[in-house]
């Protein structure tokens, strides 16, 4: 997979960056990966640089958002014009590595231009979320695929594969309307307004070991309020 760019955004993932990409490059050896960093501090620039680690580092020094992040990594991988696959992912571990390698081959066999990791597919799972972020998450969903009119069932993972075509579209169109996981759903309204060909696959979600999630109130707050101004303008968004 030497034309496929992994981009991970981070926020003070120092426990688990290290060994997320020692199982990243197990699973797909050839796959250039792109770290997006928000931290306050460049914990992970010195473990890169102390351990010669060999990916592509970005540090932005301050938390500008998860969407803005991706974004951020998807231009810079673009714009090296040696990719045509370009994947997503977070750096917690909440998306399994193991299943990089089947996703990227039903992503090429389906010709598809985005393919969404689903926590609620049949043959999905959820493991050691509360129960306050099953209600929050199910609700968001809920709410996107009534409001926007789209059959799709997770809007809201971030594990997901995108074709070149996807990515010039998303770079030049996306990320004006918010910074953080809405985002996500304006993607899947972007593409599917101009036909793209979007599928999902199952996957094993599985909450974070170590260190502390992003996710906060204010942040899921801001996402369903994103939603409400995507349903309003979501014919504009070509």
């Amino acid at each position: 997979m030497k034309n496929t760019a992994i981009i991970i955004p981070t926020y003070n993932e120092i426990d688990n960056i290290e060994k997320l990409i020692i199982e990243i490059k197990k699973k797909v050896p050839d796959a250039e990966v792109f770290i997006i960093d928000d931290s306050k501090e460049k914990d992970i620039e010195k473990l890169v640089n102390e351990k010669n680690i060999n990916v592509k580092y970005f540090y932005r020094g301050k938390k500008l958002g998860r969407g803005s992040a991706v974004i951020f990594g998807l231009k810079k991988a673009l714009e090296e014009n040696k990719y045509n696959i370009f994947l997503e992912m977070d750096a917690d571990f909440s998306h399994n590595p193991n299943e990089l390698m089947r996703n990227l081959e039903i992503f090429i066999k389906e010709n598809l231009d985005l393919l969404i990791s689903s926590r609620y597919l049949k043959n999905s799972k959820i493991i050691n979320w509360s129960l306050s972020r099953r209600i929050l998450s199910k609700l968001s969903n809920f709410l996107a695929r009534h409001l926007l009119n789209i059959s799709i069932k997770d809007f809201t993972n971030g594990y997901r594969i995108y074709s070149a075509r996807s990515v010039k579209k998303i770079i030049s169109t996306c990320g004006n309307i918010g910074d953080g996981f809405i985002v996500l759903s304006e993607i899947i309204i972007v593409l599917s307004n101009n036909n793209f060909k979007i599928s999902e696959i199952d996957t094993v979600f599985i909450n974070r070991e170590r260190g502390a999630s992003s996710v906060n109130l204010r942040l899921v707050l801001a996402s369903l309020f994103g939603l409400f101004k995507l349903f309003f303008i979501k014919n504009k968004l070509k």
